[in-house]
């Protein structure tokens, strides 16, 4: 039950993000209906450890509510026994999660990602409001004075035709009422004018300059009925190939993973030693010239040429218009093989944030399992110490703990993104923050520990108001 709720919760966060998206454009109940199931399996990795943690909650809740677990450590049975079963179908459900995540969950997003996209990309119905100008169709303008409910008939029509980019608006058509009618597959739409005119403005010349008003031809056509089609493009839901979308890191399992993480670091590799082999030779391009060219001449100049110990004498001995050309030089030189470097850097930039991705992939399908097991050891013991089963206080205080979880996740996971952590520490930081709050509840409930007892609270506080009451009375006398 507490899987369900979970589940419908970020799924409802999902529509409420994409609505707008979907509402529209006549998609089909089947259509829409294949995009909820695989946004909810899409989401199960993360409604799983709230589940637990609510189901948890509410179990150990009411058996502490009910004085069950009273009567089991009062039969020598502790706490640790009570959980064992508990902590073994934890166990299993964690495995679970970890194969879900590794081989169910990459053909989901598959899935999910490619019906999405088609979903974004097919345009919505025709929706021509009264006296507004429609620009849903490609190339068109449309405004409508009046719409007949009954009849489907369209007063008071003007469409500006604008598939001449030169003059975009040189055609227009008005008439006193039309009719449209949309094809079974949405292709094209049949437009049936009546009683209008149309406004032709060609210009003849060539480059379509409208200042040279003697070029121009200007056409006037009245009718009585007219028929137009119009090609409508985008408008029918078309499925595009799920292929396109199988080299991102989210349809990828472990071992696809890892092939492509070592792939990506030898190409990484491979434009570093490029690069340090390209800075290296730009100190000796004459020289490389020379032996390309194969000019004996400057080959042996070269072969000559001692090694100069000092070139700033060389340089000072240069008259000054040669100082000056070879400073030139030597900046031009510079700037040059600086940008060379700079754009080789980016590439290896662009290299190392896809290996970060791969590796935030493959540790989030660790531990999104793993913290299955540490919701169960923070839900299990804190129902034992609140001892409010139901769904009033345990749902409170599991929102409470998903949200601390959420956010120190989304840190981590920041943090390594951008590479200013280890990737293995940005992921797993929601679990070492995590584990040691489970850690403290089992103990404090294994000890009968009165931490989250209001009555305890309340006693604390009268002693001390008692014990303050008493010092005032000393003072007084």
């Amino acid at each position: 039950m507490t899987f369900f709720i979970a589940l419908f919760i970020l799924v409802m966060q999902f529509l409420w993000q994409y609505v707008d998206e979907m509402v529209g454009k006549g998609l089909e109940l089947s259509v829409l209906g294949e995009l909820m199931f695989y946004a909810s399996v899409q989401v199960i990795p993360m409604a799983l450890p709230l589940a637990i943690l609510l189901a948890s909650l509410m179990t150990f809740g009411n058996m502490g509510e009910n004085y069950e677990l009273t009567a089991m450590k009062a039969a020598g049975i502790s706490l640790q026994r009570i959980m064992k079963p508990l902590v073994i179908l934890t166990v299993f459900i964690s495995i679970g999660a970890f194969w879900f995540s590794n081989n169910m969950l990459p053909v989901a997003n598959l899935k999910f990602y490619s019906l999405f996209w088609d979903v974004r990309m097919a345009k919505p119905e025709l929706d021509i409001k009264e006296k507004v100008f429609y620009n849903g169709i490609d190339g068109f303008s449309i405004k409508v004075e009046r719409k007949d409910k009954e009849s489907n008939m369209l007063h008071d029509v003007m469409i500006y035709d604008h598939r001449d980019r030169l003059n975009r608006n040189s055609n227009v058509t008005v008439a006193d009422s039309g009719k449209m009618k949309i094809s079974d597959n949405k292709h094209y739409m049949t437009l049936t004018l009546l009683n209008g005119v149309r406004y032709d403005e060609k210009v003849r010349d060539k480059r379509g300059r409208l200042r040279d008003r003697d070029k121009q031809m200007f056409r006037i056509d009245k009718f009585s009925k007219q028929i137009a089609t119009i090609e409508m493009s985008g408008y029918n839901f078309s499925r595009s190939d799920e292929n396109r979308f199988k080299g991102n890191f989210k349809m990828k399992n472990l071992k696809q993973l890892k092939t492509d993480e070592d792939s990506l670091f030898l190409e990484r590799k491979k434009k570093i030693n490029g690069l340090r082999r390209q800075t290296k030779a730009f100190n000796f391009t004459r020289i490389r010239y020379a032996y390309r060219k194969k000019n004996d001449e400057s080959l042996r100049i070269i072969d000559s040429v001692k090694v100069v110990q000092d070139v700033d004498s060389v340089f000072t001995n240069l008259p000054h218009d040669q100082q000056i050309m070879v400073m030139e030089q030597a900046l031009r030189r510079a700037r040059e093989n600086k940008q060379v470097i700079d754009n080789q850097n980016r590439i290896v930039k662009n290299d190392d944030k896809r290996i970060i991705r791969y590796q935030m992939e493959r540790h989030r399908k660790f531990t999104l399992s793993f913290a299955c097991l540490i919701f169960f050891f923070i839900g299990a013991p804190l129902g034992a110490i609140i001892r409010k089963g139901g769904l009033g206080m345990p749902v409170v205080v599991s929102i409470l703990f998903f949200i601390v979880y959420y956010i120190v996740n989304t840190f981590g996971e920041k943090m390594a993104r951008e590479g200013v952590w280890p990737v293995w520490e940005g992921m797993w930081l929601s679990s070492f923050v995590l584990l040691p709050i489970g850690i403290f509840l089992t103990y404090k409930s294994a000890t009968d520990s009165t931490l989250l007892n209001a009555e305890a609270y309340t006693i604390f506080f009268k002693k001390l108001s008692r014990f303050f009451s008493k010092e005032d009375y000393y003072d007084k006398n």
